[in-house]
C-alpha cells in the first residue's frame, strides 16, 4: 500500500501537481463559534468569525467569517499541536484554520455586522484567495 502511495504521489508531482496545492493553511488569533438567536430565541444561524490580535486597538478585530453550514466546519481541539482547528471546504478549496485559542458565544445581535463600526468590511484582511494558494502560472 506504501509503494502505490508512493508512486501516485510521484505521479502527480510529475504532472505538476501537488497533493496539497488546494488546501489554504492559515493561522488566526481567535475563533469564535456564535449562535445568533432572533428577539423569540429562535436559532437563526451558526457561524465561525476569525480574530486578528490588534496591538494598536489593544483588542481583536474581526478577518473573516463562515455561516456553518455542516457541523464538521465546526473548530475542533488539535491534540497534536495544541489549540484549535477549522477544515471546511470553501467554494473550490479546501481550507485549514489554526488558532490557539477558542470561545463561543450565544447571542441576539450578530457581532461580525458590530465589528464593521471599528473596522469596515473593506479594510480587512480576509482568508486568502484560491489564486494565493495556487502555484503562479495555474
Amino acid at each position: 500500500m506504501g509503494t502505490i502511495s508512493a508512486t501516485f504521489g510521484v505521479l502527480l508531482l510529475t504532472c505538476g501537481i501537488s497533493p496539497q496545492e488546494d488546501v489554504a493553511r492559515e493561522v488566526v488569533d481567535l475563533m469564535e463559534v456564535n449562535h445568533f438567536y432572533d428577539e423569540e430565541g429562535r436559532l437563526v444561524f451558526d457561524q465561525v468569525i476569525f480574530y486578528d490580535w490588534s496591538a494598536d486597538d489593544s483588542r481583536y478585530m474581526v478577518r473573516a467569517w463562515r455561516l456553518v453550514k455542516n457541523p464538521a466546519q465546526l473548530p475542533q481541539k488539535n491534540w497534536q499541536v495544541g489549540g484549535y482547528v477549522a477544515v471546511w471546504q470553501d467554494g473550490e478549496i479546501l481550507r485549514k484554520v489554526h488558532s490557539q485559542a477558542m470561545r463561543e458565544s450565544w447571542t441576539q445581535y450578530d457581532p461580525e455586522l458590530v465589528e464593521r463600526e471599528f473596522l469596515p468590511k473593506e479594510k480587512r484582511r480576509e482568508l486568502r484567495s484560491l489564486s494565493m494558494v495556487k502555484a503562479p502560472g495555474r
